[in-house]
This record gives structure tokens, C-alpha cells and sequence, in this order.
């Protein structure tokens, strides 16, 4: 303290508050120049010595409460307290202004921690209601009606109406995320129009708006929930949660151009080094807000996540030559630092990195750069070479009835897949059947990971999955046999799409294979029949397939679809149906 006589000493106590008051003005007169001059040194000095003196002004009334306190303090809690100054404002008037300011301080602790409840039955109390629940809390604040300051009280850097309106729209905007992210989409509706019809800074309504946009599309509105988004991104404010949400509405309306510019645009903006924060003089409502989770609507994740979005939505979408480049940049922003052995993490977010090495290698094969596509196989291989058997080929221990099967994870089987593609395109079937069939041996041999062993991280996931491993195995199966059809092999070719059929019997794509090598082998009968459970299935109502598989895996099995099935069904039809000679 500068004054020579402290808070603590043994002084008058109406000296004291004088002497608190004084210095409380002039700690509030400099807060408020600060908070004016922006970002600056000065202003930074100002804002350090106005919190050391506040700081310092309540040790010294801590010090005079000691000094003062007679007999032992109650130890009944923060809500007995409360109700104890709740009932002492009843016999003094004077001290409801301040005991309103001292609750929305308390307000702003317990919204922030999640103390619902209690913040409730201290509304109530303010309010003179004696019931409700923490459902009516929105309601309880817009009824909370503080009393003014008068004009002789002590500066504040914030009177308790405008902690009460932080409060109502920190409290909105919670509310409605917490709906949103449950689906209660009507009540989140109406929270979030709550919030930002309040008191709601730039920042935070570029939030809100862009909730308002997620909560519309769900529900059917894409023209309303954009008109929001177009508002959240005016202004010069460029945030990553509206291009988003942007990127989403656009794919789900169709408009495949907008959604790859708004994730060009979100790269971009987190590409960007976030400037320095204004340090908060009062409680605002981002001070209140809770931080976006995976789970939550804002949430747009990393960089180098967003980078994979755009690339895999190219590949998707057709958009090769752009698809290879966004992922050749994320290979080398992944790859910065990634240590030579490798050994596969979880990976809650999106796939793991042997996966997205798989996709670039499946974007090049895509375009016409097979080479480039080895270079890649080659290189994950060479920095997973730890968790490869040392001896693929031969397997004996396996062969002799061991137990003892190396682990091998899947994707190291669709390292070679892809492998067998390139060297299809480079025009080198021998070495292209060689990598197919190192892939199968792999395939037949894995052996998925044990529940007794604990759940599977999600990168292994991604290729342990029944219905992925089956159709891995087709795909290598019927590329192989593709391979042998090329090469004048049908007899082969035979083998692999009859085993092909008998490992994934729901790829189509074998029994249509399947059909014209039997065609071509003269087996007529055995085309018959299959013609006919084909042309069986046709007619059935087609069902929505209820799983997904890794991405790689779909662009490879779009290279061994057979052409236009109904065509091809109706050659067989006219053909095989011929009178024989």
C-alpha cells in the first residue's frame, strides 16, 4: 500500500474503508485507462500494476477480517454462507447492491465449473422464488433484475447488470450446444437465438451463427443455415468452424466446388499464426464458454487433419491431379520430425499414417504415376520394416503347425495391393501377380487381434474389420485373376475368382468376373447357373450397405469393377441361351 497507515493496522474502522475506497478508485481509474490503449507496453504496465493492487487490497481486508473476527468462523459451506448474507441483506438495504454484485461473481464461478444447481437456488433466492430446477436457469436469469448503483458507491470495473447479461448469454450459448450435440435440435434452436440476440461479442457470435448453421442443415433448412454462415463469415473475421460447416452444407447440397474452396480456405486459416489475445480486464462471455471438444459442432480440428479432408474429398470426387498434391503437402508436413521406425498410434481423429501413405499411393496410381506410387509403398514399407515377418514367403513355423504367426498388420498387405497395381500400370504383369500374391500370403495368414488382448487401436481398426479384411482379400484375389486373364491364363483366373466369390461373397464384382471366365472356358452349365442367381439378385430391392471401408481400399475396388453390369448380363443372356451346335 503507498498510504503510510495500512488497511491491517489498529486504525478507525471508518478510516479503514476510506482508505480502501480511495485506493480501490484509483486501481479502477487505471484498469479503465488501460483497457483503452489496446495492445501496447503501456498498456500492459497499466493492466500489471492495476491487478498487483487489486491483489494487494485484498490481502489487506483478509488481514482486517482476522483482526476483527470474534469467536470461531462457520464452516457451513458456500451455500450456507450465502443464505447467511442473504438473510443479513434483509435487516440492511444498504448492502443489496453489492451482495447482487458479490451473487454475480459467484454466478459467473459456478457457470463456469458447472454448478448448476447451485447457481440455481442462488437465483432463486435473489429472485424470491422458492421452486424450479436447473431446466428453468435461462429463465431465472432473464428475471434476475440487479439493483442499480448509486452514485456515491465505490468504482467498479463491472456493475452487477452487466456480469447478469455475460451470464445470459454464456448460459445460451452453453445450453445450446449441449443440445445441439445431443440432438435436440428445436431447444437448441431456440437457445442459440437466445444468445445472440444478448450480449454477444464478434467472436462469440461467429460461434453462434455457425451452431444456427449445423442446427438448420440438420433440420432440413440448408438455405436458412447458410444465410448464417454468410453472416458468421463477414466482417473480415476468418474462423475455421463456419468453412466447416460450410464444407459439410455444400457437400450435402451437392456443390462439390464450394465445399473444396471452403476447405481450401480453412487450410489457409490455420495455416495462419493466431495474433496475440487482448488480455481480459472483465469477465466476458468467452471467459465462460467451455473449449470445443471433438464431440463439438466448432471443433474443425488440425491442420494437417483438415489437409487430409480436402485431399481424400478430391480422390473422392474425382478430382485426381488436385487430390495428389494436397496429399504429397501432407505427407511432408506429417513426415517433418516422424521418426524413422514407426509403430502405429491410435488415431481417434481420422486414419492413421499408414493409411494416408495408402490413399496418396491410390491418388497416384489414379493419376497416371505409378512409379511415383511405388516410391511411396516403398517407403512406408521401409519405415514399418520392424513390424514385417521376417521370412513372408516361407513360413515354416506356420507350415509345421506352429502357433507362434507373425503379426502382420493388414495394411502391409495393402502396401503390396497397391504395389501390384502400379506395376499393372507400368505394364509388368509378372511382377504385378508376384506383389499380388505376396499380399494374399500375408492376408490368409493374419490373424485378428484377440479381445483377451485388449481393444485394437483405431488404426488397426480401420483394416481389421470383418467385412474389410473380406473385401481386401477379394480385391487381391480378383486383381490377381484379372492379371492371369490378361495373360491368356483363364484356368487360373478361374481358381482366383472361384476363391474370391467363397472369401466375400457380397463383392459382385467376383461372381461378374466369375461369369465371363466361365464363359470363355466353355463351361456352360456352371455360366448358366450363375447367370441365373445373378439375374435373381438384380431383381431384388438393393440394400443400403451399413459399413464403410478404409478409402484406398474403395478407389482400388473401383479399378477391378467390371463395366455395366445390366449390359453384360443381357450379352450373357443372348449368348449363353444360343441352341449349342
Amino acid at each position: 500500500m503507498s498510504h503510510q497507515t495500512p488497511l491491517g493496522s489498529s486504525v478507525p474502522q471508518a478510516s479503514c474503508l476510506d482508505l480502501w475506497r480511495e485506493k480501490n478508485d484509483q486501481l479502477v481509474r487505471q484498469a479503465k485507462v488501460a483497457q483503452d490503449l489496446g495492445l501496447s507496453p503501456r498498456r500492459q504496465q497499466l493492466a500489471q500494476d492495476a491487478l498487483e493492487g487489486l491483489r494487494g487490497l485484498l490481502q489487506s481486508l483478509q488481514v482486517l477480517e482476522t483482526q476483527k473476527q470474534v469467536g470461531p468462523r462457520l464452516e457451513c459451506g458456500l451455500r450456507g454462507l450465502w443464505n447467511s448474507v442473504l438473510h443479513a441483506s434483509s435487516l440492511l438495504p444498504e448492502l443489496l447492491p453489492a451482495l447482487h454484485h458479490l451473487a454475480g461473481l459467484q454466478a459467473a464461478l459456478w457457470l463456469s465449473t458447472d454448478h448448476l444447481g447451485d447457481l440455481t437456488l442462488l437465483l432463486q433466492t435473489l429472485n424470491g422464488s422458492q421452486n424450479g430446477s436447473s431446466e428453468d436457469l435461462l429463465l431465472h436469469l432473464k428475471t434476475w433484475s440487479p439493483p442499480a448503483k448509486e452514485s456515491d458507491d465505490p468504482l467498479t470495473l463491472q456493475d452487477a447488470q452487466g456480469l447478469r447479461d455475460v451470464l445470459l448469454t454464456a448460459f445460451a450459448y452453453r445450453q445450446g450446444l449441449q443440445e445441439l450435440i445431443v440432438g435436440n435440435l428445436p431447444r437448441a434452436l431456440s437457445s442459440l437465438h437466445e444468445a445472440a440476440s444478448g450480449l454477444c461479442p464478434r467472436p462469440v457470435l461467429v460461434q453462434v451463427y455457425t451452431m444456427l448453421g449445423t442446427c438448420l442443415r440438420k433440420m432440413g433448412n440448408p438455405q436458412r443455415a447458410l444465410l448464417y454462415l454468410i453472416a458468421a463469415l463477414k466482417g473480415g473475421l476468418i474462423c475455421g468452424s463456419p468453412l466447416l460447416e460450410a464444407s459439410r452444407l455444400y457437400q450435402q447440397l451437392g456443390n462439390t466446388a464450394a465445399e473444396l474452396e471452403s476447405l481450401e480456405l480453412l487450410v489457409e486459416a490455420l495455416s495462419v499464426t493466431p495474433s496475440s489475445e487482448v488480455p481480459h480486464f472483465l469477465i466476458e462471455v468467452e471467459l465462460l464458454l467451455p473449449q470445443p471438444d471433438p464431440a463439438s459442432p466448432l471443433h474443425c480440428g488440425t491442420l494437417s487433419q483438415v489437409k487430409h479432408l480436402l485431399a481424400s474429398r478430391c480422390l473422392q470426387t474425382g478430382r485426381t491431379e488436385d487430390a495428389v498434391e494436397h496429399y504429397l503437402d501432407l505427407l511432408a508436413l506429417l513426415l517433418d520430425g516422424w521418426e524413422p521406425k514407426f509403430s502405429p498410434p491410435p488415431c481417434p481423429q481420422g486414419p492413421c499414417m499408414p493409411e494416408i501413405f495408402l490413399e496418396a499411393a491410390a491418388a497416384l496410381i489414379q493419376a497416371g504415376q505409378a512409379q511415383d506410387a511405388l516410391t511411396i509403398c516403398e517407403e512406408l514399407l521401409s519405415r514399418t520394416s520392424s513390424l514385417l515377418p521376417k521370412t513372408p514367403w516361407l513360413w515354416k513355423d506356420a507350415r509345421k503347425g506352429t502357433k507362434e504367426s507373425p503379426h502382420c498388420p493388414p495394411w502391409v498387405s495393402a502396401t503390396y495391393l497397391l504395389q501390384g497395381q502400379a506395376w499393372v500400370q507400368l505394364g509388368d504383369p509378372k511382377q504385378a501377380i508376384s506383389e499380388f500374391s505376396r499380399c494374399l500370403e500375408l492376408l490368409f495368414r493374419y490373424i485378428p487381434k484377440d479381445k483377451e488382448q485388449g481393444p485394437a487401436s483405431n488404426c488397426e481398426q480401420g483394416c481389421m474389420s470383418a467385412v474389410a479384411l473380406q473385401q481386401l482379400r477379394a480385391a487381391a484375389l480378383i486383381s490377381r485373376g484379372l492379371e492371369w486373364v490378361a495373360s491368356g491364363q483363364d484356368t487360373k483366373a478361374l481358381q482366383d475368382f472361384l476363391l474370391s466369390v467363397q472369401v466375400c461373397p457380397g463383392n459382385g464384382d467376383a461372381s461378374f468376373h466369375l461369369l465371363q471366365t466361365l464363359r470363355r472356358l466353355d463351361r456352360r452349365d456352371e455360366a448358366t447357373a450363375l447367370w441365373r442367381r445373378l439375374e435373381a439378385q438384380t431383381k431384388l430391392p438393393q440394400e443400403n450397405a451399413t459399413w464403410s471401408l478404409p478409402l484406398y481400399l474403395e478407389t482400388c475396388l473401383s479399378w477391378i469393377c467390371p463395366p455395366d453390369r445390366e449390359t453384360l448380363l443381357e450379352d450373357f443372356r443372348t449368348s449363353l441361351l444360343e441352341p449349342c451346335d
